[in-house]
């Protein structure tokens, strides 16, 4: 059984640890933290993940699991991946300075023949600059590029069956045993140059940020028209060109850097390339823009209260993690307190450590205590756990009894029925 190596342990890198070692590899993870490997090694991950937790207690526990800070454990892998989640800045660009660094370093230790599998996502291009420090300091190294595929909330389960892995490699030998390995995940690999790996990561988040971007802009016009948008998306998706799976969910926008590092990266190559903005611009511009909207949406539901008060549902990245790293229901909560809105908070799983300050908004221990005098409720994050809560408790706990359910989460027909006004997205509030 061939050792794998990665390099990076925050959520990408835990949950290639927990996936590789789990299929029976014995598993080496490294990290420049030493307080995040020790947590590793007491069973601790560094982020939420549902059966993150066990799975790594598993592999510590079958010894098919290890973690250290000294990159010298990896010297003797056959494969190592690359996993850091790459940073971005407030403005969504890549900061690739960790990747460069890993490589630099892990490329003095590999073992002859090895292969580095980039997970973390890197700009087009610069996968073959990576490529270029390895074959430096020893020329039998290769590399690939194999973009991940994880979904908060549900990341092992989607990594250990993605229906489909890119790999791209710049040589056939190395693309041959690269599919030996990862055939250990499935058969369905599709490979192609490094290049063109690259360019598809940033195509399918592109394409997800566009449906994203238009979902919410069509809920703005049948809002305005009479429309419901729950019926137009419907009928949108019974059209086979555009099928049952199509990102057309709207909402409050996509927050997390993800999708709109891959908006950037094409943005900033284009611009490059032509000199002037693109497509991929306007739509980063857009979803920029969105988060006003929803406050401003926010704000006119209060405009007959003196001294407004908000409670918030929900206020991570996404459901199913605790990290509150570029999310954009903290983006809001800090907008409506702009307009000198009091703002009540309850997430179950949110890391309050993450912030940079104190919380100038009150942290709520439940369902109970977010809802209690406030004027408005507001969900912003759609943990399934909501929409099974006692609508006719919390109508008593406050102040005037209005929902916004900025995500069409929740069930309005039962909410009403509670005698709570119900507010959505897209004209479905009849």
């Amino acid at each position: 059984m061939k050792k794998v190596g990665v390099i990076g342990l925050w959520h990408l890198g835990s949950v290639l640890c927990a996936s590789w070692s789990k299929l029976g590899y014995e598993v080496v993870g490294f990290d420049y933290e030493k307080s995040r490997v020790d947590d590793l090694l007491n069973g601790i991950s560094p982020v939420f993940e549902p059966n993150l937790n066990k799975t790594i207690n598993y592999g510590l526990k079958n010894n098919t699991l290890n973690f250290s800070n000294n990159i010298e454990a990896l010297n003797d892998c056959d494969f190592i991946l690359l996993s850091y989640d790459t940073p971005v800045d407030n403005n969504d660009s890549c900061d690739v300075t960790i990747l460069e660094k890993s490589v630099d370093d892990v490329a003095s230790i590999m073992k002859d023949n090895s292969i580095l599998i980039v997970s973390s996502q890197s700009p087009v291009g610069y996968c073959s600059n990576l490529e270029k420090i390895l074959i430096k300091k020893n020329n039998t190294l290769n590399l690939a590029y194999s973009p991940e595929n994880l979904r908060l909330g549900e990341a092992i389960e989607c990594y250990l069956n993605p229906g489909r892995i890119i790999l791209g490699t710049s040589n056939k030998e190395t693309e041959r045993r690269c599919l030996s390995f990862l055939e250990s995940i499935t058969d369905n690999i599709l490979t192609m140059n490094i290049e063109s790996s690259e360019v598809v990561k940033h195509g399918i988040n592109s394409f997800l940020a566009l449906s994203v971007v238009f979902a919410n802009n069509l809920s703005d016009i049948c809002e305005e028209s009479g429309a419901n948008i729950n019926d137009v998306v419907n009928g949108m998706k019974s059209d086979i060109r555009i099928g049952k799976k199509a990102y057309l969910s709207p909402g409050i926008g996509f927050s997390g850097g993800t999708l709109g590092r891959d908006l950037k990266v094409l943005d900033d190559f284009n611009t490059k390339k032509s000199g002037h903005a693109n497509l991929f611009g306007h739509i980063h511009k857009a979803n920029l823009e969105r988060k006003t909207i929803i406050t401003k949406k926010i704000v006119k539901l209060l405009r007959n209260e003196k001294e407004k008060t908000v409670g918030i549902l929900g206020l991570t990245y996404k459901p199913g993690t605790s990290t509150l790293r570029r999310s954009l229901p903290l983006e809001i909560v800090n907008l409506l307190m702009k307009e000198k809105i009091s703002v009540k908070v309850f997430d179950p799983k949110a890391d309050y450590t993450e912030l940079n300050s104190e919380p100038k908004f009150i942290i709520a221990k439940d369902v109970d205590d977010v809802s209690s005098d406030v004027d408005l409720l507001i969900l912003l994050t759609e943990w399934e756990e909501f929409k099974h809560l006692d609508w006719d408790i919390i109508k008593e706990k406050m102040k005037t009894p209005i929902i916004f359910d900025t995500k069409n989460f929740l069930d309005g027909k039962i909410i009403k029925e509670n005698k709570i006004t119900y507010y959505s997205l897209g004209g479905n509030n009849e």
